[in-house]
């Protein structure tokens, strides 16, 4: 979890590739309504939201009815829209950084549907985890290997 940006996907996908887990990308499972208004510059609203959280969802309660571990990217920036995901077996894994390294990754960034104006809407909405929802804190200013390593030992993770 965390704001676009932050390299939730290419955590997940190092993840993904060293336990032989299943990976989803959240982004992909928002309706199309949403990612033509998030291409449009406007940000999304809670209601624009929760489709997408159900979706997700969906996704966390198929793969855990099936026995299986697995990995979604989503922005979750609300401690609401986090509880509405949290199930027993679900671990959220923040990835944290400062404002500029995230804008300067947005402006490099080629080929995605959220543009770099609306990062100071996520950053306003973002809730970070409290130290009551048990999540892990990862500080992406230092290499994405390095992110994925921290969260294996955190979690206590089998490396395939």
């Amino acid at each position: 979890m965390g704001v676009s940006g932050s390299g939730k996907s290419t955590v997940a996908g190092l993840l993904a590739g060293r336990l032989g887990w299943p990976f989803e990308e959240g982004d992909d499972l928002h309706p199309a309504e949403n990612v033509a208004k998030m291409a449009a510059g406007h940000p999304l609203t809670d209601d624009d939201r929760w489709p997408w959280l159900q979706r997700v969802r969906q996704w966390i309660d198929t793969e855990l009815a099936a026995g299986r571990s697995g990995i979604i990217t989503c922005s979750a920036l609300k401690r609401s829209y986090r509880d509405a995901l949290r199930a027993p077996g679900v671990t959220f894994v923040y990835l944290r950084g400062p404002r500029e390294l995230i804008r300067g990754r947005l402006a490099t960034r080629h080929g995605h549907f959220m543009p770099q104006s609306l990062l100071d809407s996520q950053l306003a909405d973002l809730e970070p985890p409290g130290p009551d929802e048990g999540a892990i804190t990862v500080d992406i200013s230092r290499p994405a290997t390095d992110q994925a390593d921290e969260i294996v030992r955190d979690l206590d993770l089998a490396v395939t």
